[in-house]
């Protein structure tokens, strides 16, 4: 096969949970008096927390704040996110994400995880993916996030794959990015394939079957 690992961002690829980071910065840009809709959301995907912080503050014209006063404000959104988290289960994993996964795997695929969210464990399990995976990269072991390419080579480097065998499949711009600048091809889906962001820009989920065995 052309590939013999494939890593996979999390929200918007394997499970979705947009809504519920959207309700939150909403709710914070709020108190703030920052606005924020969800076209600056969407400048939110793939990017980690605090630098999503600092995306919503360009519209913010309060107090100037310290990054204490910022780090708390990243603490606060992502407790009323993790709140509205415990509302996922099972279900939130379609038939076709599942399936396909399995299909992979059966192929003799390494499946691995590269998500800048340090809530990706708490999400693999309330949608029960809890140890599914050969690998999982996430915000807790990289220090930067998406377009650098660290989150999918430290996911490569756990694997213990070379970057050339690993097939990244991604639904942003900046995760595509990602994984072009660490050398892996990439494969598409949701915002980023209407970019024409990947070497392959997939309709479905369920594409991936026909992409490895090109």
């Amino acid at each position: 096969m052309k590939f013999k690992a494939i890593i996979f961002d999390l929200d918007g690829v394997i499970c979705f949970t947009d809504e519920y980071h959207y309700r939150a910065w909403k709710a914070l840009a709020d108190r703030l008096n920052a606005p924020f809709d969800r076209t600056i959301n969407n400048r939110l995907r793939g990017v980690s927390r605090m630098a999503s912080l600092e995306i919503i503050l360009e519209t913010y014209t309060g107090p100037e704040l310290s990054e204490e006063e910022k780090a708390a404000l990243a603490t606060e959104k992502n407790e009323m996110y993790r709140e509205s988290l415990k509302e996922m289960s099972p279900a939130d994993l379609s038939d076709e994400v599942r399936e396909t996964l399995n299909a992979l795997r059966a192929k003799g695929l390494k499946l691995a995880i590269g998500s800048s969210s340090k809530n990706a464990p708490f999400i693999l399990k309330q949608i029960g993916l809890e140890g599914y995976f050969d690998a999982v990269s996430d915000g807790n072991n990289i220090s930067r996030s998406k377009p650098d390419p660290e989150v999918f080579l430290k996911a490569a480097e756990f694997l213990g794959m070379d970057p050339a065998d690993c097939l990244v499949v991604e639904d942003a711009v900046s995760g595509a990015e990602a994984g072009h600048a660490g050398g892996m091809k990439v494969a598409c889906l949701g915002d980023a394939a209407r970019h024409g962001a990947g070497d392959w820009n997939m309709n479905s989920f369920s594409e991936l079957l026909t992409i490895v065995e090109e």
